[in-house]
């Protein structure tokens, strides 16, 4: 029997890197998928995995309600949440605009909170599950990343305080904070940039980076019922930077 066979799943952030790994590994365990994405790249996953693509762009006024009408129209119910999508930047904080972070917060965070209002009166009771995806950078402090780590620190918080909230009605709310992950975005600084690979993957206590796949697995072990015990936690998937970071001696 696979983990979600019968199951409903929303996915947002789905086109590429960590959501479409995510998209293809519910699937292989018999999900049932709405998958969300400003892209219309989200639409070649869904046809690959055999879910439904919902084009998007969660940061407008009319996405949480109009995601929540569709999962109505597809679905007699949400047993799965996964907020997943998100955009990153770096900059000072005298170089960071009122627009750099209004974009940073209303796509990391507040379209979050928003999308899980509306999603939380069809979540099954009990059974529900809502899984964030935060960030190591939201968990310790970083140079140059103000707003991110403002962002993703504020996913953290978020999962406790609904894990508090969403608990009493048989709901679970968990993350997931990535470290180093080779998606299509972060290939050059993981292969070309020195001061990159010393501060975060040869620091790492594996010294590695992973894979999305690797995050894929643990938003379905959260998700699973092999989970059920599980509720308020951020889940650090980072090689052990988080907790155990150490250069080399011979740096």
């Amino acid at each position: 029997m696979r983990r979600f066979e019968g199951k409903s799943i929303i996915l947002t952030g789905a086109a590429t890197g960590i959501g479409a790994a995510t998209a293809r590994y519910l699937a292989r365990e018999g999900a049932r998928l709405m998958l969300i994405d400003r892209s219309e790249a989200v639409k070649e996953v869904a046809a690959e995995v055999g879910g439904f693509a919902f084009v998007c762009d969660l940061a407008s006024d009319l996405a949480p309600t109009d995601i929540a009408d569709e999962a109505r129209s597809l679905f007699d119910g949400v047993d799965v949440l996964v907020n997943n999508a998100g955009v990153g930047g770096a900059r000072p904080l005298s170089e960071t605009s009122d627009e750099f972070l209004d974009n940073i917060l209303n796509i990391n965070l507040r379209s979050t909170i928003r999308l899980i209002r509306e999603i939380e009166p069809i979540l099954r009771r009990p059974g529900g599950v809502i899984i964030n995806t935060g960030s190591t950078l939201g968990l310790a402090g970083t140079p140059n990343m103000v707003a991110y780590g403002v962002s993703k620190g504020g996913i953290a918080q978020l999962t406790r305080q609904l894990a508090a909230e969403l608990g009493p009605a048989g709901i679970r709310v968990n993350a997931v904070a990535p470290g180093v992950i080779e998606t299509r975005l972060n290939t050059d600084r993981i292969h070309h940039d020195e001061y990159y690979q010393c501060s975060f993957i040869s620091a790492a206590p594996t010294r590695t980076y992973g894979q999305p796949e690797d995050i894929a697995a643990a938003v379905a072990f959260l998700a699973s019922d092999e989970a059920r015990f599980i509720s308020g936690q951020i889940l650090a998937v980072d090689g052990g930077w988080l907790e155990a970071r150490h250069p080399p001696r011979n740096l």
